[in-house]
């Protein structure tokens, strides 16, 4: 037994050794490697819908993301952006302006009906996108990049991300949700590139103004 024990202390302590041999060898490329800027994250598709693991999502579908530890930027997500389709007009807090999380953030108009997006975080507007509001396309075509909506100090932006979705909660979320919407809409189900791919932009376009109000209302919790 006293033989084993040694054996394996002994075996114990060359693992140890080769694995410091490692680090010490690992050590100059991995300095260098943290010179090099982490790689934007690639979106997921979920149902046909865009959803980027590095955001965190409102259940109206509003999403947010740090840009430092109290500034966060914050736009509408992919589901919201196709269901939304061709965008009239939109209007959004002002610059100074206080906002609470869960309630209006922008409203935006579709051949004059309106639907309302709410806020994913608590905060202070300190920026708006100005070129969203000049050209009203931009949120569909990218909403998680140039598409995005304002950006907000929030002092307690720690507890409002702690009531956001993210990982694998996002994902079955969005599931869901693209579940119901063409359970509503079997006809939308084709809109769907068959490989997987994403939805159309407009997911809504023949759709009698009422219904869409009515769609608007139910998946943006407005």
């Amino acid at each position: 037994m006293t033989v084993i024990l040694i054996l394996v202390t002994f075996a114990i302590f060359l693992t140890i050794d080769y694995l410091r041999q490692e680090k010490r060898v690992e050590a100059p490329a991995n300095a260098q490697l943290a010179k090099t800027p982490a790689p934007r994250m690639l979106p997921k598709f979920i149902s046909g819908f865009e959803l980027p693991e590095n955001r965190r999502y409102h259940p109206g579908h509003t999403w947010a993301v740090e840009e430092t530890p109290n500034l966060v930027r914050v736009g509408l997500d992919d589901f919201a952006a196709r269901l939304l389709g061709k965008i009239d007009h939109i209007e959004l807090p002002k610059r100074g302006q206080w906002i609470r999380q869960g309630q209006r953030l922008a409203t935006v108009f579709r051949d004059g009906i309106k639907a309302e997006l709410l806020s994913p975080v608590e905060g202070e507007v300190t920026q708006i996108n100005e070129a969203a509001l000049g050209d009203t396309s931009l949120p569909g075509r990218d909403p998680y990049g140039q598409g995005w909506l304002v950006s907000v100090y929030s002092p307690d932006a720690r507890t409002s991300f702690r009531n956001l979705l993210g990982g694998s909660l996002a994902r079955s979320w969005m599931a869901e949700a693209a579940t119901r919407l063409f359970g509503k809409m079997p006809a939308l189900a084709g809109a769907v590139a068959q490989d997987g791919g994403l939805a159309v932009h407009d997911l809504t376009a023949q759709l009698p103004d009422q219904k869409w109000g009515d769609l608007t209302q139910e998946f943006f919790l407005s």
